[in-house]
């Protein structure tokens, strides 16, 4: 992918190396925990909201910005880029639709992180909060895409994070809460395939980025599309559940199988038209 010429996003928030709430968040039962938490480990009160920041984070002393490598800077710089370049072409889709597009924000963190959504570790990968219209993600899920689903490439990177503001596109467009309201009266296993209906609209809208970006900007080299669909296969629900427990249960699905998300993405991509996209229509996904 060619990134590096690329706007950079303002939207970025860097939280690395920082967690929990901070006094910011803490009110009056927090602060009782955190005087608790001090008294157990005898620690003094004011040593911990010494590490309180103005923003109201509670930073991590074992890390610095300065511990950073710069393998990891440039994929925190590579990720701005591509939340940019999803930027600029969702306001144009959006005007073209005639709506305003609102720009979600990219939380990059360590470890764990409080969103609008609640509590999250690094494990449950990347994830978009329409709470605070958040996109979180912690940087060494791209070392986890490579290593353990077999997916490499700095466009695999791009596809994991244009899917998740596809999400926010969703919720723009009041897709996504539409959907939340169905899938409150309905069985396990049709909220199942609610969810995978979403999930795999957010693979599509994922793909029209791509096509758009690539016709304003000239984004992709050679293997790129491959890049992405390899890795949306690699992380279908039918390859993850026959990877963790060794057999696959379709009722229990909620992304997709490895065939429907590169599929749809690979839609989305061909086609670059919104209007392609309804997967909770779609007789065959």
């Amino acid at each position: 992918m060619r990134w590096q010429m690329g706007r950079r996003s303002t939207n970025v928030e860097d939280r690395r190396g920082m967690g929990g709430r901070g006094i910011a968040g803490l009110g009056g039962g927090g602060l009782i925990i955190l005087v608790a938490i001090a008294l157990l480990t005898g620690t003094n009160p004011l040593e911990l909201l010494q590490q309180i920041t103005p923003t109201g984070s509670m930073v991590d002393p074992s890390i610095s910005s300065g511990d950073f490598s710069a393998a990891e800077q440039e994929l925190a710089d590579f990720s701005s880029v591509v939340l940019a370049d999803t930027e600029d072409t969702w306001r144009v889709l959006f005007e073209q639709m005639g709506r305003t597009y609102q720009e979600p924000g990219l939380v990059l963190y360590t470890g764990y992180v409080e969103s609008a959504c609640g509590f999250a570790q690094a494990a449950v990968g990347p994830f978009y909060c329409p709470g605070d219209r958040k996109v979180y993600l912690d940087l060494s899920f791209f070392e986890e895409l490579r290593a353990r689903f077999g997916a490499p490439g700095d466009f695999a990177q791009a596809y994991v994070i244009a899917h998740e503001i596809g999400h926010h596109v969703q919720r723009l467009l009041g897709i996504m809460d539409q959907m939340e309201e169905v899938r409150g009266r309905v069985s396990e296993a049709q909220a199942n395939d609610l969810s995978v209906r979403l999930e795999l609209q957010a693979d599509f809208f994922a793909g029209v980025w791509a096509y758009h970006a690539q016709q304003a900007r000239q984004i992709l080299e050679e293997g790129d599309i491959e890049e992405a669909l390899n890795a949306a296969s690699q992380i279908g629900d039918d390859r993850l559940q026959m990877e963790t427990q060794g057999y696959v249960v379709p009722d229990a699905f909620t992304h997709g199988t490895a065939a429907q998300r590169s599929r749809w993405f690979l839609r989305g991509y061909q086609t670059g038209d919104i209007s392609q996209g309804d997967t909770f229509n779609a007789a065959k996904l």
